[in-house]
């Protein structure tokens, strides 16, 4: 596409929107926001992680997947992507300003398989994949042709990943995988994995670590979903026994595990992100929700719930400013340290939302009246706390920003120069 301006481009995805999506519905009559539409129509979904069916969640991901090789036909699934992988080779603003477009548009609800596929594995093989890899799988990611979920987390092995046990040994040109992983998003669904296992236990434990891609169809691989207290099955154990994989499958040099995670983990963390990767909705609920159930239950004028939503609204428009900064510092490279700060503040930005319409609906919020959009919001208030962990807990990031951005000294780690092997579990 020839250079355009972010005017010229807004115009141009406006009227190929316009062709192909149907809008979201207009304001009511009494100045309200399409929320409160979409309540009395059943359609208020709040949800941080999704409460579906096995069925239903992967009906979800095919419409996604649809909709998403629908835009690629245009570019519009990877504006900021040069166009050796389908992409558009535009900015972050013009591809901000297509997803403020796209969100006035009824589209598929994202899933975090399609966040974790578009917005961490396609730009994670594309900072470490050999040419061969980046052509074979960085224009299928973006597409959403193949669905990649991440494989980290273990039963012993969440904030402190660096401590992961699921060994991979080498046999010849091909590696046997043997182990456990938790947590893990969307595998039930998808067809790869990016798997970080321990190759070396002599090494300390954040050497010695090797990152492939796995596909999830491979004999002695077994996927369980775990049910959540929100409701649905997002996570999922998978187990792996004598697993085989070829070495064209490595991600990165052998022992450059830790390093490929932490660049998956800052792509996770970066909350920047300009919407590209598709989907219609916030995960957990948006401002506007908020106000609308606000206005729905004419509460509007109580001056604690007014404080609260002054409050929570100051948080996610810094939130927002936050992220734009990060945006323009990344200059769509891997994100620094900075990623930690917006991450913590999109997760603190998920607790006052909670506190907030927690407020707003007193017991209407744990008792099932009928009315809608109010018990719904029990939804993210049992998910959202799950933010606080995934991605690196809140403590982690913390330490992060101690460490790497304030200069302070490092908390005291006992097993930093100790082989992994002998390191006391």
């Amino acid at each position: 596409m020839t250079k355009l301006t972010v005017e010229e481009f807004a115009a141009r995805a406006a009227d190929w929107l316009r062709q192909n999506a149907e809008p979201r519905p207009a304001a009511d009559a009494s100045g309200g926001h399409a929320e409160s539409t979409a309540q009395a129509n059943g359609q208020f979904s709040v949800s941080v992680f999704h409460d579906l069916s096995f069925a239903e969640e992967a009906d979800l991901l095919e419409r996604l997947r649809s909709w998403n090789q629908c835009k690629a036909t245009q570019g519009y699934h990877a504006v900021a992507w040069p166009a050796a992988f389908g992409g558009l080779g535009l900015s972050s603003r013009h591809a901000r300003a297509y997803s403020r477009l796209e969100r006035e548009y009824q589209v598929p609800d994202s899933h975090e398989l399609f966040s974790v596929t578009v917005g961490l594995m396609a730009p994670t093989v594309r900072a470490f994949g050999t040419p061969e890899q980046q052509e074979q799988f960085i224009g299928s990611l973006l597409r959403t042709d193949l669905y990649c979920c991440q494989l980290f987390s273990e039963p012993g092995a969440g904030s402190d990943l660096a401590s992961l046990g699921c060994r991979a040994v080498r046999d010849g040109d091909e590696w046997m995988v043997n182990g456990q992983k938790v947590w893990s998003s969307g595998a039930q669904f998808a067809d790869y994995g990016l798997l970080i296992a321990r190759t070396d236990p002599d090494q300390p434990k954040h050497k010695g670590m090797t990152a492939f891609l796995l596909p999830l169809d491979r004999a002695g691989v077994t996927v369980r979903p775990i049910k959540q207290m929100s409701g649905g099955t997002s996570f999922n154990e998978v187990f792996f026994d004598d697993v085989r994989l070829a070495d064209d499958l490595r991600v990165g040099a052998v022992g450059e595990g830790w390093k490929v995670a932490l660049t998956t983990l800052g792509f996770e963390r970066d909350h920047s992100a300009t919407g590209s990767s598709g989907g219609g909705r916030r995960p957990g609920g948006s401002w506007r929700q908020v106000r609308s159930t606000a206005e729905a239950l004419d509460v509007t004028s109580n001056p604690v719930v007014r404080d609260a939503m002054m409050r929570l609204y100051v948080q996610l428009q810094s939130e927002i400013h936050l992220n734009r900064r990060a945006a323009d510092l990344a200059r769509g490279g891997t994100p620094g340290p900075e990623g930690s700060l917006g991450k913590l503040k999109w997760t603190e930005g998920m607790r006052l939302m909670a506190d907030t319409v927690s407020a707003i609906l007193g017991p209407r919020l744990v008792a099932d009246t009928g009315e809608r959009g109010t018990y719904a919001w029990g939804e993210h208030v049992l998910g959202a706390p799950g933010y606080r962990i995934a991605g690196g807990s809140d403590e982690v990031q913390r330490n992060i920003i101690g460490e790497r951005v304030l200069g302070l000294p490092p908390e005291p780690r006992v097993d930093r120069n100790i082989a992994w092997k002998d390191v006391p579990r």
